[in-house]
């Protein structure tokens, strides 16, 4: 009987998103930039360092208020501004900085005439002039970005697609199609799910439940390899099954620890996986056995690499990734902003599981 027909694919977005004035790390690249444009600004007009560090101290306390309202604002739009293409959005955001950078030298002149002094539409052509180069490196980051997650892509299908584990696989299915139809063809689609996953865009967040649908249908298919050599706990019944991930997150992990913490091992080995939420993010922890006698890492490497550049590109400053050796195990713990999505919670098992 075949399996359910896949859901469509929500529709692409044309061109790389807007930035989100709600990161860690969005907020940090703009102070950064909008800071080193202020001192290029200053030492251009005064000609020394020393009379541009002047006039960046004198101007100071204008310049931090504009600068800081205008980035209050944009966190407050950025929900917003997010949904709207990337050229309109940029428009928006210059024109939000533009009058704050303006309204904010009106009451500076007002209130302090002696002290400042100054012309509204050069500061709203300046603002909006710096805030469209914030936006044209937001653009430009996001493309270069691009071939990188390519190749890293690549190298993840290169190391999760290996010959043996399909060709185990397909020659389990063989054994069970007439002592086990059923089990062969759930086997099947497993497979075939892992690997149209695979092939999926990894530039889309998913919900965290198929993320464990995906997980525990590859635990299904190297359970047939290994029987009981094999033992995964899931620790998993607090997470929220509607929380967004970046796609095939979980997956590469276990296969790792299974790679070179349980086959290596005569006896084998359990893995636990550990999902729960703390302080509004999500927490990801894998933990595998260290067997004596292990492959080459490389593989390893390669998919935590890829991990880590997708953190990095979905979340910025605001993901991050460890691994470490405690207690005889390996572990690699992932932390991302909890961001939920519309889908159904718990989280939900895959076809043809144990409950």
């Amino acid at each position: 009987m075949p399996g359910p027909a896949p859901e469509p694919a929500p529709r692409a977005r044309k061109g790389p998103p807007p930035p989100d004035f709600r990161n860690l790390g969005t907020l940090l690249r703009v102070i950064l930039l909008a800071e080193g444009a202020g001192f290029v600004y200053h030492l251009a007009r005064q000609g020394s360092l020393g009379g541009a560090l002047l006039a960046m101290t004198n101007d100071a306390p204008m310049y931090q208020t504009a600068l800081l309202g205008s980035l209050l604002l944009l966190f407050l739009a950025s929900p917003w501004l997010m949904r709207l293409p990337f050229v309109v959005s940029a428009g928006l955001g210059s024109l939000l900085t533009a009058l704050t950078g303006m309204a904010t030298q009106a009451f500076f002149v007002d209130s302090l005439p002696e002290l400042y002094r100054g012309r509204p539409l050069l500061t709203g052509f300046l603002a909006t002039v710096l805030a469209a180069l914030i936006y044209f490196y937001f653009h430009w980051r996001q493309l270069s970005l691009s071939p990188a997650l390519s190749d890293a892509r690549l190298m993840a299908l290169q190391a999760r697609i290996r010959p043996h584990f399909l060709f185990n696989s397909l020659n389990s299915v063989l054994g069970l199609m007439r002592q086990n139809p059923g089990q062969a063809e759930t086997v099947l689609e497993n497979l075939a799910d892992l690997f149209r996953a695979l092939m999926a865009d990894t530039r889309a967040l998913v919900p965290l439940e198929r993320e464990l649908e995906l997980a525990r249908a590859y635990v299904q298919v190297e359970t047939l390899r290994l029987g009981e050599r094999l033992r995964l706990a899931w620790h998993c019944d607090t997470a929220p099954g509607d929380a967004l991930v970046p796609q095939l997150i979980l997956q590469p992990l276990i296969e790792n620890a299974v790679m070179h913490g349980v086959e290596p091992s005569p006896g084998g080995g359990e893995v636990h996986v550990n999902l729960f939420v703390r302080a509004d993010r999500l927490l990801l922890v894998v933990r595998n056995p260290l067997a004596a006698r292990s492959g080459p890492r490389g593989g390893n490497r390669i998919a935590l690499a890829n991990i880590r550049e997708r953190l990095d590109l979905h979340f910025d400053a605001e993901g991050r990734m460890t691994h470490f050796v405690a207690g005889g195990e390996f572990v690699v713990q992932i932390e991302m902003p909890l961001r939920r999505g519309n889908t159904t919670s718990p989280v939900a098992r895959v076809r043809g599981s144990p409950d």
